[in-house]
């Protein structure tokens, strides 16, 4: 057989580029639009901008949909992984929070659901990779520490100045607080991933 017929009865390598078209990029609209409605939400609100709820755009889910718009416009697969691992996590978390706290925000349900979606239909373009969580965790840190610098104890956003209520009985101070959900962030934010890689393995090389 010639070399000629052995390029053409070859199966094409699926590639970045075509993967992640510039027509599939313009996805990432979305998750930038649904951020942006939560912010003139937060902006506008009587009592969330008197109280400085602009805030809570820095919560992992919220700045989740920033980061996922822009990886989808750049098309970046790296960059699309790391907001995908913060979304899954944050969509149950939220669900808690709204159940607890009571009430639900139309622009929260864009972000957390629709963001979520848009990630997912992305993550089969770009599949899982085995370091997606590692990136992750530091991302997670450094939002944390940005968190505690530029926002409210009363927002608490990421716990970043506070326990929980209802920890007082584990912990006593916030530095032990920190390590435990550090650690407990690491080994979710892992066994995520290995999910994440049975349900969207990397595509094989050659």
């Amino acid at each position: 057989m010639s070399a000629v017929t052995e390029s053409r009865g070859a199966e094409p390598k699926p590639s970045r580029e075509r993967e992640l078209t510039p027509r599939f990029r313009l996805l990432g609209i979305a998750p930038l639009m649904f951020f942006t409605a939560h912010v003139l939400f937060y902006a506008t609100d009587p009592f969330y901008a008197s109280n400085h709820g602009v805030e809570n755009m820095l919560w992992m889910c919220n700045v989740g949909n920033l980061v996922l718009g822009i990886g989808l416009l750049l098309g970046s697969p790296r960059v699309i992984r790391l907001a995908v691992i913060w979304l899954i996590p944050g969509l149950p978390l939220w669900v808690f929070d709204a159940i607890l706290r009571g009430g639900l925000l139309f622009t929260s349900f864009l972000t957390h659901i629709g963001g979520l979606a848009v990630g997912l239909m992305a993550m089969r373009r770009v599949r899982a990779d085995k370091w997606t969580w590692v990136y992750g965790f530091a991302w997670y840190l450094l939002v944390q520490q940005l968190s505690r610098l530029f926002t409210s104890e009363f927002w608490n956003v990421n716990v970043a100045h506070k326990a929980y209520p209802g920890y007082e009985h584990v912990v006593s101070q916030y530095w032990q607080f920190w390590i435990l959900t550090s650690l407990m962030v690491a080994v979710g934010l892992c066994i995520l991933g290995f999910i994440l890689i049975k349900l969207f393995p990397p595509r094989a090389a050659g």
